[in-house]
């Protein structure tokens, strides 16, 4: 399964090239503009912290909006601007679900975790790391987080996160796989200054892995009686591998041929 995620990911990406880009602009735009802060407001503290709170908040409504994009990309239409902004309104509540969790992950990393640890005894320690496993399971999991609502519009934010968490645990290979996955896009948006594959890239490397996975579970829901051990993953996604159809430098420089 994840070769054929590793192809659909990467083409889904490379049939919406100038589009993922001028996604990523908006992204490079807020964080030139969370560096702005930085160097204009970076000497006090109390007028800081809000506007990185702001920013914070602004990035989370476009994801938002980035999350109806990706889903088109991943469902083979290629849209842009018109779901984006539906889905800034559309998606408001998950958003800011969102951006909560992102501040509880800064708190974890610069308030609860260095707090712990300045106890400077075992105790400290213990609560430390435990708070350190967090922060790497809300890191593992938050991935998913936009991709589940565009495949279950009809549930709320936190119920969303509540599966995000069932789906991670029960899919520890693939999240691991996802987040190398991940790991590697972070390392190509570095080097090409943030517009390819991008945080565009990295919401459509999760709405793809979302719904491969959600392939298995509507087979075992099909399934009932059959171990997972039988599942067949060949068999699974033979319609997307249909949809995807055999790709050639051909089709890779001329998608719409």
């Amino acid at each position: 399964m994840f070769g054929f995620y590793i192809k659909k990911a990467f083409f889904d990406g490379w049939d919406n090239f100038i589009q993922m880009v001028l996604q990523n602009i908006i992204y490079i735009m807020i964080f030139l503009l969370f560096i702005g802060s930085i160097v204009v407001l970076g000497d006090s503290l109390a007028l800081f912290i809000p506007a990185a709170i702001l920013i914070l908040f602004l990035f989370s409504l476009t994801m938002g909006g980035t999350a109806a994009v990706v889903y088109k990309w991943s469902e083979y239409q290629s849209e842009v601007w018109r779901p984006f902004m539906k889905g800034v309104g559309r998606n408001f509540r998950h958003s800011v679900v969102f951006f909560l969790c992102l501040l509880v992950l800064l708190l974890l990393y610069f308030l609860v975790i260095p707090f712990y640890l300045s106890f400077n005894n075992m105790v400290g320690t213990i609560f430390g790391v435990i708070m350190v496993w967090l922060s790497v399971f809300l890191l593992l999991v938050l991935p998913y987080y936009f991709p589940l609502m565009n495949l279950l519009p009809g549930d709320g934010p936190f119920k969303t996160l509540k599966k995000c968490f069932l789906i991670a645990g029960d899919n520890i290979g693939y999240t691991l796989l996802l987040m190398i996955h991940n790991l590697v896009d972070l390392v190509l948006t570095v080097v090409t200054m943030g517009l390819l594959p991008g945080w565009c890239g990295l919401m459509l490397g999760g709405q793809d892995m979302m719904k491969l996975l959600m392939k298995k579970y509507d087979w075992i829901e099909e399934n009932p009686d059959k171990n997972r051990k039988e599942m067949d993953w060949s068999e699974i996604l033979y319609d997307e591998k249909e949809t995807l159809g055999p790709r050639s430098l051909k089709n890779m420089i001329f998608p719409w041929k």
